[in-house]
């Protein structure tokens, strides 16, 4: 049986939430990766980096066994000053997370205009500090073309702050692709469900709740150009997963929230699609040496070896429903130390 052993995976986009659910589902990205980058649109925002600090408290807290590094971010607001931009700095949050306004769960505290005077003195000092603009690039546009309709919001942000790194989070559209490479300060994070799915999957044959995301899935043509990005370990490109946990009753309901549980299965899942494709050699670029380049990451340690034999993916992880729930994947996790 074929073996693969990644050294320090890291993922660059994650949901933990709070309470109960922070340490329901913190295990299965702890005992798996490295690190990962921790989203702020909690019930109530992480707006100082006092408040990022408890957080990141509780996360170690939630898995006191575990070698795992949460890379904390904070909530942009128009608020946000020198001051407190210079303490999370030296706290060691080094990535603000700008969310438009509604566009996302948790986001209704976002910027509701980006690109006015007072957003931009910040980004202006985010620059001067050397600190990373992550952002969920969307517009209110149609569903399908609101990431598109974004892209001239950052084309603006790179082409005003060129020494300022920003993030692309979660691309869904293959014409994101583009602009990571016209500007060098503009970086992008990949799913693995925007890598495996398309609308098809989400409502062509029967609605399936667990499949709704935003961004949400796109067409063929914009998976296969991801997967193109991916496959090749694009070296502007980290994986990060958007593992979003909601109860089984919120996502089955008339509203179903947005948001895609993929954490127990990522590393499984990706081994099959980077092996289907005859690519596993890069999955390691793309799951850990991208990300420690691009975020200037050190060395974390962990290696997690990966046997090529069959695995069920469980039906139910702790309350939260998977996609591909029941199904065998050709992969599993054999040793993570």
């Amino acid at each position: 049986m074929e073996r693969l052993t990644l050294i320090d995976p890291l993922d660059m986009h994650l949901h933990l939430r709070e309470g109960e659910t922070l340490k329901r589902v913190l295990p299965y990205t702890a005992n798996l990766f490295s690190g990962a980058v921790v989203m702020p649109n909690l019930k109530t925002p992480l707006y100082t980096a006092q408040e990022v600090l408890s957080y990141k408290k509780s996360i170690k807290e939630a898995c006191p066994k575990e070698r795992f590094t949460p890379f904390m971010t904070l909530f942009f607001h128009e608020n946000l000053t020198l001051e407190e931009l210079t303490l999370a700095q030296i706290e060691g949050v080094r990535i603000i997370k700008l969310y438009p306004k509604g566009s996302t769960t948790g986001s209704e505290a976002g910027v509701a205009q980006i690109l006015t005077p007072k957003t931009l003195q910040i980004l202006e000092t985010m620059q001067s500090l050397g600190l990373i603009l992550s952002m969920h690039g969307e517009s209110g546009g149609f569903v399908l073309e609101r990431e598109f309709e974004f892209l001239s919001v950052y084309e603006e942000i790179a082409r005003t702050f060129p020494k300022l790194q920003i993030i692309i989070e979660h691309m869904s559209d293959a014409r994101s692709l583009e602009r990571i490479e016209r500007f060098s300060n503009l970086y992008g994070t990949l799913t693995l469900h925007h890598l495996l799915y398309t609308l098809d999957d989400l409502l062509g044959q029967a609605l399936n709740p667990h499949l709704f995301c935003k961004p949400v899935l796109k067409l063929p043509r914009d998976r296969e150009a991801l997967q193109k990005a991916a496959l090749g370990a694009h070296p502007k490109i980290s994986f990060g997963s958007d593992s979003a946990p909601h109860p089984k009753e919120a996502k089955e309901s008339a509203k179903g929230a947005a948001g895609i549980f993929s954490a127990p299965l990522l590393l499984p899942l990706l081994a099959e699609l980077f092996e289907r494709h005859g690519k596993l050699e890069n999955l390691q670029a793309f799951v850990s040496d991208n990300a420690h380049r691009i975020y200037g990451i050190a060395p974390l340690g962990k290696r997690v070896t990966l046997l090529q034999e069959e695995s069920l993916i469980e039906e139910d992880y702790s309350g939260f429903i998977p996609p591909e729930a029941g199904k065998r994947v050709r992969w599993r996790v054999e040793s993570s130390c």
